[in-house]
């Protein structure tokens, strides 16, 4: 009998064993996992559409894809192609960053040019990653800021709103008036590893009886770690915004965002 009860007691505690969970490991930190990434050299890829409509009219409707260049603290350099539906769009058709300064060629940055250019350099880097997304998801402190305002983070999504003063203060700037009211609404998706694959951002600015402007901006990051290399056009084919003119069709400086169109 004691032989039974001994075995009967193993066997239960075996059944125990087998039965309890495994410790699930923490959750990545997709901060954590962005800092990782900054490998000089490498970088990752995306795509992403954006559409801008006033008072429900399309103004804009554009795609985009391209490739950014890590350095050992972020973003270094960055190529993007876009295809616009509308003339009046103030996205060029492609711009490279790079070595701070940004080249870009078509639309209305190809009006006028001297003969035998086809790129017109400025002096800056844009400070977003991409044109027409009002937040930046390779700035340590943006990324966080979207982490814990959150208010869902269901199924590796995480949801919520901002506002442009809550994005200057994550820079260490103070943004006082109108503009500094308007919020962006967010969906921000990362995988398994932490990294982040999607963001879909959306944002209204009402003018009250001059209308309503709305955006709404979907981006998707693929092949974080590959390779990446990004070099400027070639010094023969660029003219310097400086050297162009005042009477030049070709805008003063680049929008750092589709936001920055309608917001000021």
């Amino acid at each position: 009998m004691k032989r039974f009860l001994a075995g009967l007691a193993s066997a239960c505690a075996a059944t125990l064993v087998i039965a309890t969970p495994a410790a699930q490991a923490a959750p990545i930190d997709p901060v954590k996992a962005l800092g990782k990434q900054y490998v000089p050299g490498h970088g990752v890829r995306f795509t992403e559409t954006a559409r801008t409509t006033v008072n429900g009219k399309t103004m804009a409707n554009e795609k985009s894809s391209g490739r950014l260049a890590f350095g050992k603290s972020g973003v270094v350099a960055l190529d993007v192609s876009t295809k616009n539906r509308r003339s009046t769009s103030l996205s060029p058709d492609r711009l490279i960053s790079v070595g701070g300064h940004t080249y870009v060629q078509g639309g209305i940055y190809g009006k006028d040019l001297p003969e035998g250019k086809k790129w017109v350099r400025y002096s800056d880097a844009p400070t977003g990653a991409t044109m027409n997304q009002p937040v930046d998801v390779f700035e340590p402190k943006v990324l966080r800021l979207l982490l814990t305002k959150a208010k869902s983070s269901k199924g590796g999504t995480y949801t919520g709103e901002i506002s442009y003063k809550d994005i200057a203060k994550a820079y260490g700037s103070k943004l006082t008036g109108p503009v500094s009211k308007i919020k962006v609404s967010y969906a921000l998706g990362v995988n398994g590893k932490g990294l982040v694959t999607r963001l879909r951002t959306s944002w209204t600015l009402d003018f009250g009886v001059l209308g309503k402007t709305v955006g709404v901006t979907e981006t998707r990051y693929t092949g974080w770690g590959s390779r990446v290399s990004v070099k400027a056009p070639a010094e023969s084919t660029w003219v310097d915004a400086n050297d162009l003119g005042e009477d030049s069709a070709v805008p003063e400086e680049i929008p750092q965002s589709a936001f920055d169109v309608y917001a000021y």
